[in-house]
């Protein structure tokens, strides 16, 4: 197990990803929490319009942000179709920052990027009293989030563990020379298709590819959603570091009838038989 690479200097900045939505009161009654415990700390949105219980999304949405944080911070990550159940709640420590959320797999691609230690928190130690079955945001994992902030160390949150919940991992395969099989990350506003390709097997294929996905089988990259025709699929490399399939001033995954999950495969064209007429 990795040995605790965060000190106890206090954090100053906590982010928030949930499934909780604009419409209610838990975002604000979560970050009321943190403020009565940890006043200093700055509260940051990463984003509280994950779909409602899609953990695979948020597991997208926390890797794509944390690192773009100061090292030390902490980030809270509340998507737990399991609250209140015999789900563990988890401290995790990787890349130099903390992390505080459900052991439901919902950090599986943070810890695809940098090992972790884990440690499953000791609630009796951690939570408010008494303690609701149904709002383990605000019971759990604020209150834990600011006692880190306070300076609190992970290694004394709970004991570690090695066994905490993975997601399938979402490195692309290469199933033969040239051929790689992929799967769909994530559907942003736009209705891009954020894909698992990295954009090195663009660069790699430049326009000598076909790449499929749902309806669509596309042969032509650009370098800018501009730059393409209107209405016309493309592939291109994405700000996330991944291939996307876009359609300029329009939706791919609405063109593809596709979203997240669905398996996305590209060949090189020299390496693919001719085409039948």
């Amino acid at each position: 197990m990795p040995t605790s690479i965060i000190s106890t200097v206090p954090a100053s900045l906590i982010t928030l990803t949930t499934d909780f939505g604009l419409r209610d009161h838990y975002a604000g009654v979560v970050k009321g929490v943190i403020a009565g415990i940890a006043p200093a700390a700055r509260i940051i949105d990463i984003c509280h319009q994950i779909p409602p219980y899609d953990v695979a999304e948020a597991a997208f949405t926390i890797a794509q942000a944390y690192h773009w944080f100061p090292q030390g911070s902490i980030h809270v990550v509340l998507v737990d179709p399991g609250v209140g159940s015999a789900r563990r709640p988890i401290a995790a420590e990787a890349g130099g920052h903390l992390f505080v959320a459900p052991d439901n797999g919902v950090l599986s691609q943070v810890f695809e990027r940098s090992a972790p230690a884990v440690f499953a928190i000791d609630v009796e130690r951690i939570a408010l009293k008494p303690a609701s079955r149904t709002f383990h945001g605000r019971d759990i994992f604020a209150p834990l989030a600011a006692r880190l902030a306070n300076g609190f160390p992970a290694v004394d949150t709970g004991d570690a563990i090695a066994d905490y919940i993975r997601l399938d991992p979402t490195r692309p395969i290469e199933e033969s020379p040239g051929r790689w099989k992929g799967l769909v990350l994530h559907v942003d506003q736009f209705g891009n298709l954020v894909t698992s390709l990295p954009v090195e097997i663009l660069d790699k294929s430049a326009n000598n590819f076909r790449l499929k996905v749902g309806s669509l089988e596309i042969t032509r990259a650009a370098k800018s959603y501009a730059e393409a025709p209107p209405h016309k699929a493309f592939a291109i490399a994405g700000s996330s570091g991944y291939v996307e399939v876009s359609i300029n001033q329009a939706s791919a995954a609405d063109l593809a009838g596709v979203g997240a999950g669905a398996p996305v495969r590209l060949s090189e064209t020299a390496l693919l038989p001719p085409r039948t007429p």
